[in-house]
């Protein structure tokens, strides 16, 4: 195809040990020769430093054949990706000298969550949490050139405020988010006998929260579940009849919103429903009330039509 290595960005390196190279000295020029130098293990693949630190017996990796390996492998964000990061946030630190806070949280926001988003499947909790710490007094310094005729006190209590015993650069109700609120999640290997054609629509829409199939607010639901019930506490499996249930009912104010819907096995919805029931009588019961309806569940969407998520051999709908 006509691709080549690129000479400036190619060398040849050690995952787990530091070895000797030549290099051509910059300084001299053919009269000196090579100049001998020692490479670094490792390496830097888009933005993350893929590298090999030895350990001990506990904590080793092991071959297929249960041999162990001495070593294990660790990969997280390059120091060029961090340096980058952090030149980002101060040049908008700097930008916003003399804009008010809440600009200034409002472009920092979306830098530091792409970052860290971008590696929360590696090992990155400690390199959020320095990150979060060079961040904290790029703001103070920020903070002292406004008001330099002002106590730190007094500065800290205008800019940080605190919550739930912690402190929170926020200002009219926006805060700064952390690269530490992102949470890790490593990356999970695709099982070996899956195939994205392979109409098992349960598994592919829990990974990746979307599916042709379905609707998307499925899909999230299932995602955001982990594939589980929540009701029982069991994995879906293909061919299961799901419902999507209202966590507070929409009869008792329950809002029609994913953070107000779970997706339940069919008989986990019937039970469900029927406890509810029971709840409501007993309480109108115990309140001196007779309660002549006993559906907890909004009536007319459940009654007359019930989301069934089935689908046959030829890839149509069932109800």
């Amino acid at each position: 195809m006509g691709l080549e290595l690129k000479p400036s960005k190619t060398r040849i390196t050690h995952t787990l040990k530091t070895i000797e190279g030549n290099e051509k000295s910059k300084d001299d020029e053919g009269d000196e020769g090579d100049k001998v130098h020692k490479s670094r293990p490792g390496f830097d693949f888009l933005g993350y430093e893929i590298r090999q630190y030895p350990v001990g017996r506990r904590r080793t990796g092991y071959t297929g054949h249960g041999k162990p390996l001495g070593f294990k492998t660790i990969i997280k964000p390059s120091k060029e990706g961090i340096k980058r990061h952090y030149l980002a946030m101060s040049a908008i630190v700097d930008q916003h000298r003399n804009d008010h806070q809440v600009r200034l949280i409002q472009d920092l926001n979306p830098v530091i969550t792409g970052w860290s988003r971008y590696y929360s499947d590696a090992c990155s909790k400690q390199v959020f949490s320095k990150l979060d710490d060079l961040l904290y007094h790029k703001l103070q310094s920020w903070a002292y050139r406004r008001h330099h005729k002002k106590g730190k006190h007094w500065i800290a209590n205008k800019y940080w405020h605190t919550e739930e015993g912690k402190w929170r650069f926020a200002s009219d109700g926006l805060e700064l988010h952390k690269h530490s609120r992102i949470p890790i999640q490593r990356f999970r290997k695709v099982a070996g006998s899956r195939s994205p054609f392979d109409g098992d629509w349960i598994y592919w829409a829990t990974r990746r929260g979307q599916h042709p199939e379905i609707s998307s607010r499925i899909a999230i639901l299932l995602k955001k579940q982990q594939g589980r019930c929540p009701y029982c506490g069991l994995f879906y499996k293909d061919g299961d009849l799901l419902e999507q249930d209202h966590i507070v009912p929409k009869a008792r104010g329950g809002r029609d919103s994913l953070s107000n819907l779970q997706l339940l096995h069919r008989h986990c919805h019937d039970r469900k429903t029927a406890a509810d029931n029971t709840n409501k009588l007993l309480q109108a019961s115990s309140g001196g009330t007779h309660e002549k309806s006993q559906c907890a569940e909004e009536p007319c969407e459940v009654n007359v039509s019930r989301t069934v998520l089935k689908t046959s051999g030829s890839g149509d709908w069932l109800a």
